[in-house]
Order: C-alpha cells, then structure tokens, then sequence
C-alpha cells in the first residue's frame, strides 16, 4: 500500500511540557530494514514521563516523538525486511529482537525535521526498525500483545535475569506501576515468599494483590522499612527491586537486604540524584545493579508469556484499566502521575 501522507501524533515539543498533538508528514518512501506499521494501541510507560520532566538532563533531540510499546499490523516493508511480512500482527519493542536496525525515519512537522529514533508509538502509523518488531499470532489480544512491548518483558525480566529469584525467596517491590505489577506476577510464578508489594496508591496495591502480592503496604501512610522489617523478621530480605528511582529509597533497599541479598535498580534517578552508600559489603556478596529493560530478548522471550496467557497462567488483561484516545493523551499521562490510573493506560489509535 502506499505509505499515508500524515498522521496524527503526539509529540514532545519542550520538557515539563504537555504533549502536542498534531498532524505530521511520513515520508514517501521506506529505506532499508524500515517496516510502517499500523498502530492499534501504546501503552504509556513511566519512562516516557521520565523523558518529559527531563530525567536524564536537557533533551538534545527536541522536538520528537515518544512511546515504545504498542501493538499493530505491518503495512509494508522496505529492503532487506525479512523477519516480518504485510499483514503480520506485530509487537513494538524498544529492545532489540531480529533482523536490521534500520535508519529512523525522516518525519516533518510544519515543515522541519522530527526525531524518532526507532520507535515511537505515540502516532496513527510508524516507521519502525525491523528489529523492533517481533511477530505474534494473528488472533492475539491486541490490548494485551501492546504489553509485551515493555511492561511485561520488562518486569518477568527483570525477576528471571536480574534478580535471579529463587523458590521461597522473600521480595519487595517499591512501585507497583505496569513494570512493578509484572515483577509482582513473575514473582508468584517462582513461588517467592513473601512478596512484599509498596506504592503509594491504594488502587495499584489493590491491583498488585490480584497479581499475587501476599503484602501490600501503603508507603503515604505507614513507615515502609518498619513494616517490612515485621513481615520479613530475622532472616533478612534476599531481594528489593526499585521502580521509583528515587534515591532515598534505593538506600533503604540497599540497607535492609541481608549480607548477600540482591537490590535492582529499575527506575532511574534524575541526573544529579545520587544515592549514598556504604559499599564494603559489595566486597562480601550483596548485590546492587541496574536493570535495562529485564535485559529481555523479545523475539524469545514474548513466545513465552504469549504461552503462558494463552493457558491462563498469568494475569494480562487485569492490568489494563483505562484506554484513551490519542487527542486525550496528556490527560492519561495526568492519571499516572497522580495515581488516579491503577494500572496500565491504553492510548487506542483511531481506526479500532
């Protein structure tokens, strides 16, 4: 098919700002390892609120677009495409799966030049690299296959290859957003005790109970490390896994896991934010590092959890609780900030 001349599109204009949204311009031609696609929903990842307030510094690439987890439809694809094929029903993905990392596409708004490396799914259509898309059935969930794209790949990766969690292992997960729920669920999948789920929401803990916490604590009102210190008694926590990127809390996971327990860092402290700690028992086996996307491989890994929902083994759908047009978009983003919105928000793109 011929590649559409516009869409509509949500675009970053300038940090700590709402969203613009707008028609822009594809370009008219596909280049090679570039594949358009039909978006049918994006999820919106705290990573995307993260790149708004300007977490990681000043944004070099103004203005862009924004989103890395979606489900669509391949339209077309250019040279050398061979992994994906007209008509496949597709995950987008921002770690890299099969096939060639195409140049990102060349999009104009009012007449200049729009960034959006290689992905963005806040938009009708997109220009996507090949190896940003991994192939699932065609009868998919499509609400639900958008969450293979970060949310769910993020946190059972997180569970299986960074945390390493073992049966009976005790875990606390500090923010229970789309990325913490998963870590929650991929946790009750390897029998972990307890799970310790902490926000300060009531309905995302309400929500993590559903996806097997065995304790909920509400870090507004109750004291977070006294709470958890009378869960997890005398024999120490093995895990802490941070989903807030806040620095106070990083220490105090740091602080209240046993002498070779494990910390991993998934959400991200704003540039300058360091955290503060005592290092010498690194020396002796605890365990603090980074998490970058669950270090997931989509292209095997998303077969799995296809799997597993297929056979009812895990809870997808639960998680979605609000789905938004893509002209309402900065009003979803409100709701996540505010806790409003429990779970995972849906921007479902015209045409579905």
């Amino acid at each position: 098919m011929a590649i559409p001349t516009s869409m509509k599109a949500a675009i970053l204009v300038e940090q700590r700002k709402p969203l613009v949204v707008d028609d822009i311009e594809l370009p008219t031609t596909l280049e090679v390892g570039q594949v358009l696609v039909k978006i049918h929903y994006s999820g919106i990842c705290g990573s995307q609120l993260g790149e708004i307030d300007g977490a990681k510094g000043e944004d070099k690439f103004l203005p862009h677009l924004l989103g890395h987890e979606a489900s669509g439809t391949v339209l077309e694809t250019g040279p050398g495409v061979a992994h994906v094929r007209t008509g496949d029903t597709v995950v987008l993905h921002w770690r890299k799966g099969l096939g060639i990392e195409g140049t990102p596409p060349n999009y104009r708004w009012r007449g200049k030049k729009l960034n959006a490396g290689w992905i963005a799914t806040f938009n009708e259509y997109a220009i996507v690299a090949e190896n940003r898309l991994t192939t699932i059935p065609a009868d998919s969930d499509l609400e639900v296959a958008a969450l293979f794209g970060c949310a769910v790949t993020t946190g059972f990766g997180v569970v299986e290859n960074n945390a390493r969690l073992r049966i009976g292992e005790s875990i606390v997960v500090f923010g229970a957003g789309g990325v913490g729920l998963n870590i929650v669920q991929a946790a009750g999948l390897v029998s972990a005790y307890p799970i310790i789920a902490v926000d300060r929401f009531d309905g995302r803990l309400e929500l993590a109970k559903q996806m097997g916490a065995t304790h909920i604590i509400n870090a507004a009102t109750q004291d977070a490390e006294q709470t958890i210190a009378g869960i997890i008694g005398t024999r120490g926590l093995d895990c802490f896994i941070d989903n807030t990127g806040n620095p106070q809390i990083i220490e105090l996971g740091y602080r209240i896991t046993k002498a070779r327990g494990r910390v991993v860092l998934v959400g991200v402290p704003r540039k300058g934010n360091n955290i503060n700690i005592y290092s010498l028992p690194l020396h002796f086996g605890k365990g603090l590092t980074g998490s970058q996307g669950g270090e997931a491989v989509p292209h095997e890994d998303i077969p799995r959890y296809q799997n597993l929902f297929t056979a009812g083994r895990i809870k997808l759908r639960e998680l979605v609780t609000e789905r938004h047009a893509i002209e309402d978009i900065n009003a979803a983003i409100e709701r996540m900030r505010t806790g409003a919105a429990s779970g995972r928000c849906l921007i479902k793109m015209s045409g579905r």
